[in-house]
């Protein structure tokens, strides 16, 4: 059974990672990776962690490229992957151009197409933007949908997409997950490596991480969160950290109005295990992404969420995350209420995380071998490893 697994951007290859370790040691398939390169070089050092060779690369990465260029460079380099190589399924991850792209020129090759984390929806087409869109088009052209929760299957049913095509897995983020933060908090050289790396945390101050970069944001929303991160980084006893993301619409205003800043630590993008390390650290996070909305409730900590929708309302009915958008006051107001008040911070910090197991991975590989048509051949052979880890020599050897 020939799989290709397609990821261009650093959430799809972490998500993706402990899939593609499970094929590759799946009795009975053939694995092959294609990068788009979408985000060429915050991808690249997640390739390096997870030991992952891609087998094509189509170096999709441009200049303040279009949406539409990504589109279109591709569907036109996988499509050629596609006819030469001429693979059972393509796997793609979550709502990126890349995933999208991907799933529409399988379809067009008459390939099946498997979509991890399949069936997360805000109802609103524009927020995310294009997220929201670009997972509907996505689902529209999958065979299987691999949904995370319960939530996501109904939203998948609602929109007439048969049972027996849906399966609930968990997130493959929480498998990743699961074993780094299990990695970079044991002590040991790692640890150590990374207490000095992270030297300048202030012991004494409450750190919040801070992630952003949705499109939707760009303008007056970014400046809206620098003034809202300005004001906290004000507050006595506590210390901002925020590894600024390269696009430029991001770059822009955060350096320009909180370069300056004292309290506030600007970096570069982090390594996945530098970040994970950070989250560990950290009393509270800030985000506007979707990933840090799952991973944050499993490492215990509160995580306020820069949007106006979200599509994990799992964590959000949990009370483990919270909207707050990017009005400068109200994310203040929540951030100061979470520290102020010892019982709420409690609450959003209890852990209740609906994301997971970290057995996603493995119920996503078994899926797929039950659809061969030599399932019954393969089957008694398949040993689906419960350690991500012992699929990736690379996290064998810094653990």
């Amino acid at each position: 059974m020939k799989i290709l697994s397609v990821f261009g951007t650093r959430p799809e290859a972490i998500k993706m990672a402990p899939v593609v370790a499970m094929l590759q040691q799946t009795p009975g398939i053939a694995s092959r990776v294609c990068s788009t390169g979408q985000h060429r070089s915050m991808l690249d050092s997640v390739l390096s962690t997870f030991d992952i060779r891609p087998d094509d690369d189509l170096d999709v990465m441009r200049a303040d490229q279009s949406l539409t260029d990504v589109f279109a460079r591709v569907m036109t380099g996988l499509d050629r992957i596609l006819a030469d190589w001429k693979p059972d399924y393509v796997l793609v991850q979550g709502d990126t151009a890349t995933s999208t792209a991907a799933g529409m020129a399988a379809f067009f090759r008459r390939v099946a197409v498997g979509h991890v984390e399949a069936g997360l929806r805000t109802g609103n087409v524009l927020s995310p933007w294009p997220e929201e869109a670009n997972r509907r088009v996505t689902a529209v052209v999958a065979d299987r949908h691999y949904a995370p929760t319960s939530r996501a299957r109904a939203a998948l049913l609602q929109e007439g997409y048969p049972a027996d095509r849906i399966l609930v897995t968990g997130n493959t983020g929480i498998d990743a997950l699961l074993r780094m933060s299990e990695i970079v908090q044991r002590p040991g050289e790692i640890r150590a490596r990374l207490d000095e790396r992270f030297g300048w945390i202030d012991p004494n101050a409450r750190l919040v991480l801070v992630t952003g970069h949705r499109r939707e944001s760009f303008g007056e929303g970014f400046l809206n969160i620098c003034k809202a991160l300005g004001e906290l980084a004000r507050k006595p006893g506590i210390q901002v950290v925020y590894p600024v993301h390269l696009n430029p619409n991001v770059r822009g205003p955060v350096f320009e109005h909180l370069g300056d800043n004292p309290g506030i630590r600007l970096i570069e993008p982090l390594d996945y295990p530098d970040f994970v390390y950070l989250m560990t650290r950290a009393a509270l996070i800030l985000t506007d992404s979707g990933g840090v909305q799952e991973e944050a409730p499993v490492l215990r900590k509160p995580v306020l969420v820069m949007r106006d929708t979200s599509e994990r309302a799992e964590a959000i009915d949990a009370g483990v995350a919270r909207l707050v958008g990017t009005d400068p006051r109200t994310i203040v107001a929540n951030v100061t209420r979470l520290f102020d008040d010892a019982s709420a911070y409690a609450t959003m910090a209890s852990g209740a995380s609906p994301f997971g197991d970290g057995h996603a991975s493995a119920r996503i590989v078994a899926d797929l071998v039950n659809q061969s048509e030599t399932a019954p051949a393969i089957r008694p052979n398949l040993r689906v490893s419960r350690e991500f880890a012992a699929a990736s020599p690379r996290i064998q050897r810094i653990a």
